[in-house]
């Protein structure tokens, strides 16, 4: 039996996708880059394509991260031991993060107090010294809020006090930007801009109130973001804001510190001539500034939602500002501006983009502190980075996953993968790419395809099991199950990822005919591509006349030997569907599959017995061999028993049933009983597992208990023993055996409030009655809150290698409503 503190837990891998918000992405001087996943906040490395860690803490959805300092004053920081990071999220509420660089340790420092009413939707900083840093936060209250951090110089905690609170508009902010006004060491300037398509200008001095300074005019729809340089090579006197909107334009402002500062007369200035024709004018402490429009940038095609300078460069221990601009827009590219030398009219010099046709554009922009490359975010929550080798812009690997809440995962039949599933519509497969195991030897897990791409939110999956090519069925938000068959092109690009974890020939040996798929232009199904037709070239436009609609180019699936990005997995990694499994009345929500990859049962939403039936499917023929009455509202899940002679099923209505399954020798013939039903918990039933060495199993509930419970005589249901009531509802379960002679196992519980607690069990035979067994349930481990979900598990799934070596840990993979997929390594200490 496990003791606890006994095991070891370390995170493998982590996936998930950005949510679709702008200003969500910041890219910090320490070179790491933080971006809201749901309710978490997630950091992931740019060199490694791993995300990190995720911090838990919000109960809302982050809208907004900003590092303290960020890429664009890395030249500040080069010693700095800790870095801060500030989060922003959709109830209003802001939070303090500390990263330790010497002990790579995150701490939450505090939320801030005097937080906003509503979703925050902007936070921008400046650091003004090595123990100083100024920040601001706007939300759709359309209040802007500034506020002094006091960083420690050696220990200590932040303070943070706020300086002032401005309503400015009637209409919500969107974006912000802070900076030293040039020429003066006391005052500071505030840009703010949102829906009234105006910019507005504030300064103040970096202790107090901030005074309305100008508006400036000129953009025709929304502000979508604002940045100001830092002062000019050789231009100490002035500085450029940058400014982009929907109107599809960028402007370029410049503030230059006018010659004389004497008596200034506002109301004089802005009667005068030079204010129509140069810009408006105004006082910040003892001097003026007049602010004129530099230049007007088109070149999108489609509202820009981020500019954003080029951080500056530390030149002979002196920072300059160097003339670029990085644009982000819906039109799906991101745009580097520089003025020509002679004539010094900026012009576009760089266009990287995305070239599917399944993204919708990108949400923002940002570079790296040295300049090399830049990074955008785009509506499918996916990354796209790009470095600059040579002046050749060139696509990295970053990582990838889900961007709404992931409903189901499943290991494929030698644990080679891991498949999930999402209400994002896709699903996707997740494989440890040895090649490129570095020198610790730990595995580099990747996104390496992406078998469904669909029009409603998926909620189920299995695999079948058994001989063959892989093979998956998806249950989605329609009462139609899909088979998928895998392709040839994803049969040796998993040879290649997974080349030491099983033989190669054994499923190239399958005749597999389909080399991939495309997407249908009018449909949800996915349309195989034949080996020998993929040679020929067909032009689906061909001479069909003109279309004024955009046409769907066909997928090239072809084989990978390199981590895939993100236009190769959205297009070109498609598997064929093979089958259609009608029957259900309603959307499917549960799929499983038996051990011997002959029978798949499916269950959907229901709130009548008829509809709750069991539908069981023979793999092959995909004919309707059973239907299972029990149940009176929806089957939540339903697993096979080892040896496939019981099917188990819990459901909304409290219940549990156990099915005997029986198959006739030598005949297709499956008949199947319904043992007993009864009340199992006192809520929802939401999981259920097998111990996979014997007849019993452990069901989970919103009643925050879980029971294990044994087959008695093949025909009743005992229970065995109820776990400690946890602190939240238990919605996801695992059992794996450790011993079969003892018959020990590790059952793994995922909760709604995202903790995972690993509990040991052991089975016992009863000393007044050798038939009956007793169950003893031990704590092993909690695992830390910064390794597990922060929002509901939804799915938990011990790996089932082949080769299982003990000495090497077990694995375990987890999905939740937080958009992530997790893969822990657990070791037997």
């Amino acid at each position: 039996m496990v003791k606890n503190g006994a095991v070891d837990v370390e995170r493998v891998f982590i996936g998930g996708g950005c949510n679709r918000v702008v200003n969500n992405v910041s890219w910090g001087a320490c070179g790491l880059i933080s971006f809201g996943s749901q309710n978490a906040v997630s950091i992931f490395c740019p060199q490694t394509a791993k995300i990190l860690t995720t911090l838990p803490g919000h109960k809302a959805s982050v809208n907004c991260t900003h590092w303290l300092p960020s890429s664009k004053f890395a030249f500040k920081a080069a010693a700095w031991e800790k870095h801060y990071l500030l989060s922003g999220d959709a109830e209003g509420v802001i939070i303090l993060w500390e990263l330790s660089l010497a002990e790579n340790k995150w701490r939450y420092v505090s939320q801030l107090l005097q937080s906003h009413k509503k979703g925050i939707t902007c936070i921008t900083a400046i650091v003004v010294s090595q123990t100083e840093a100024i920040f601001a936060s706007t939300s759709s209250d359309c209040v802007v809020n500034v506020w002094k951090t006091a960083l420690p110089a050696f220990g200590g905690d932040c303070t943070i006090t706020c300086l002032d609170s401005l309503s400015v508009s009637l209409k919500p902010l969107v974006t912000l930007s802070l900076a030293e006004l040039p020429g003066s060491t006391t005052h500071l300037i505030l840009a703010m801009g949102g829906l009234d398509n105006k910019i507005h200008l504030y300064c103040g001095e970096k202790t107090g109130q901030f005074v309305r300074a100008c508006e400036l005019k000129g953009h025709t729809d929304w502000i979508r973001s604002l940045d100001f340089s830092l002062p000019v090579d050789g231009e100490t006197y002035s500085l450029l804001l940058v400014s982009s909107s929907q109107d599809r334009g960028i402007h370029i402002w410049r503030m230059a510190l006018c010659d004389s500062v004497g008596n200034f007369d506002k109301k004089k200035a802005e009667n005068s001539l030079a204010y129509y024709i140069k810009g408006p004018v105004f006082l910040a402490g003892s001097f003026s500034y007049q602010v004129s429009l530099e230049s007007l940038l088109i070149g999108h095609e489609d509202w820009v939602y981020s500019v954003e300078w080029q951080p500056s460069s530390l030149v002979d221990n002196s920072s300059y500002q160097p003339q670029s601009i990085l644009s982000a827009s819906m039109d799906k590219t991101m745009m580097i501006w520089q003025p020509e030398r002679t004539t010094g009219i900026w012009v576009n010099v760089v266009t990287v983009g995305e070239l599917s046709h399944s993204a919708l554009g990108f949400y923002g922009g940002h570079w790296s502190s040295n300049g090399d490359s830049i990074l955008a975010h785009g509506y499918g929550g996916a990354f796209h980075l790009w470095k600059n080798e040579f002046d050749n812009w060139k696509p990295q690997k970053v990582p990838s996953g889900h961007f709404a809440a992931v409903t189901d995962i499943a290991w494929g039949r030698s644990g080679e993968y891991l498949m999930s599933v999402s209400h994002d519509q896709t699903t996707r497969i997740f494989a440890s790419w040895l090649n490129e195991a570095n020198s610790n030897g730990d595995e580099t897990w990747h996104e390496i395809a992406r078998p469904q791409v669909h029009g409603h939110d998926i909620n189920c999956l299995a695999i079948i099991q058994g001989k063959g090519n892989h093979r998956v069925v998806s249950g989605a938000e329609e009462k139609v199950a899909r088979v998928f068959e895998a392709p040839l092109s994803f049969l040796k690009t998993l040879n290649h990822a997974t080349s030491q974890l099983h033989d190669p020939s054994d499923d190239l040996q399958v005749d597999v005919q389909v080399l991939g798929a495309n997407m249908s232009a009018l449909g949800l199904s996915q349309k195989p591509i034949y080996v020998q037709a993929s040679s020929e070239t067909t032009d689906r436009s061909g001479s069909e006349g003109f279309d004024t609609l955009e046409t769907i180019p066909d997928a090239v699936p072809s084989v990978l030997t390199e981590p895939p990005i993100e236009e190769q997995l959205a297009w070109h990694t498609l598997w064929p569907e093979s089958h259609k499994l009608y029957g259900h009345g309603n959307e499917l929500f549960s799929l499983c599959c038996d051990h011997g990859g002959k029978l798949v049962a499916s269950s959907c939403k229901a709130q009548s017995a008829s509809v709750a039936e069991i539908w069981l499917w023979e793999v092959g023929t995909w004919k309707a061999v059973g239907r299972l009455q029990s149940h009176s509202l929806t089957v939540t899940q339903m697993e096979f028993s080892h040896d496939d002679k019981y099917l188990l099923a819990v459901s909304r209505d409290r219940q549990l049933s156990l099915f005997s399954i029986d198959r006739t020798d030598g005949t297709d013939q499956i008949s199947y009983q319904l043992l007993t039903r009864q009340e199992a918990h006192k809520r929802i039933v939401w999981a259920c597992s097998w111990n996979p060495f014997g007849y019993q199993f452990a069901t989970g509930s919103r009643d925050k208990t879980v029971k294990i419970w044994g087959v008695q005589n093949d025909q009743s249901v005992q229970q065995l023993a109820t776990l400690p009531t946890f602190k939240s509802s238990v919605t996801a379960l695992s059992w794996i055996g450790l011993q079969q002679q003892n018959n020990d196992g590790v059952v793994a519980i995922g909760m709604e409030n995202g903790l995972i607690e690993l509990w040991s069990i052991s089975l016992r035979k009863s000393d007044h009655d050798s038939s009956f067994l007793v169950s003893i349930a031990s704590l092993v481990i909690q695992l830390d809150p910064f390794m597990c979900h922060v929002s509901s598990v939804n799915r938990l799934a011990w790996r089932n290698l082949e080769k299982n070596d003990d000495s090497d840990g077990m694995q375990l993979a987890s999905c939740g409503a937080d958009h992530c997929v997790r893969i822990f390594k657990v070791r037997l200490v």
